[in-house]
């Protein structure tokens, strides 16, 4: 593998058992099991066209090249992300695939225009900003807290982007989702699915899955949780079917 690609901290990890590679930095970027979990819950279609809000490393649109025929595009605002992206989507022959784009989320429609994916997902920055000192590098900020974009941007850029009756996915913390839930209604996305992560069997959630439709009719699926760890410390054979099992298929 030609690691000539890579700057100082880099690193090419293989992505589960995709037969997928991608550029990691622990200085900047690594993606973690919500972007995993994410591209496997995901409603997307056979076709049309998909885009990755806040896309970090491309890990998601890599994935999701695993589950569709559709064409898939990324944005991210950080550029030393976005050409870790690039180097990746080359790095796996899928120029043809995948397309990155650098920039703002929050101006992409003036790009595009209104209403022409047919799926969006989206792993926000978690963090609002609070006051407090953000004890990361800026890589590692941005990525983490609302500092490039709101959580209340991030879901009014959705509404703009997608199509009516196109689907919205996004994966965030448990805390935030009553503001999930009440912008993507304000927003127009009606929320369809929701399914909480659980690290153990008796401890609280800390993540949440969560799918909505534009302008889609009030009703919502409360999906059973998904398990991470099992009794004995080792991954939960839902979690090991995500991670190593079939590639097709929803969470």
């Amino acid at each position: 593998m030609d690691n000539s690609i890579l700057e100082p901290s880099e690193r090419i990890d293989d992505l589960l058992t995709h037969q997928l590679h991608i550029i990691q930095s622990d200085e900047v970027f690594s993606f973690s099991m919500d972007a995993v979990l994410l591209a496997r819950f995901a409603g997307i279609p056979p076709r049309g066209r998909i885009l990755d809000l806040c896309t970090g490393n491309g890990v998601i649109p890599l994935l999701l090249t695993t589950r569709t025929n559709a064409d898939i595009e990324g944005i991210e605002i950080q550029p030393r992300l976005a050409g870790m992206a690039r180097r990746s989507v080359g790095l796996n022959g899928m120029e043809d695939r995948i397309t990155i784009r650098e920039g703002d989320l929050r101006d992409l429609y003036k790009e595009t225009g209104h209403g022409v994916y047919d799926a969006i997902t989206v792993n926000p920055p978690y963090m609002p900003l609070n006051g407090s000192d953000i004890k990361l590098n800026p890589h590692q900020a941005i990525a983490r807290h609302e500092i490039s974009c709101t959580l209340e941007e991030v879901i009014q850029a959705c509404f703009r982007l997608v199509k009516p009756g196109g689907k919205v996915s996004m994966v965030h913390k448990p805390q935030r989702l009553s503001d999930i839930m009440a912008l993507m209604r304000q927003y127009r996305l009606e929320p369809k699915r929701l399914r909480f992560v659980h690290p153990r069997a008796h401890l609280e959630a800390n993540m949440v899955l969560i799918e909505a439709m534009r302008d889609g009719k009030p009703e919502v699926r409360l999906l059973p949780p998904l398990i991470v760890y099992d009794e004995q410390n080792q991954y939960c054979p839902e979690i090991m079917d995500i991670y190593y099992g079939s590639k097709e298929g929803e969470v």
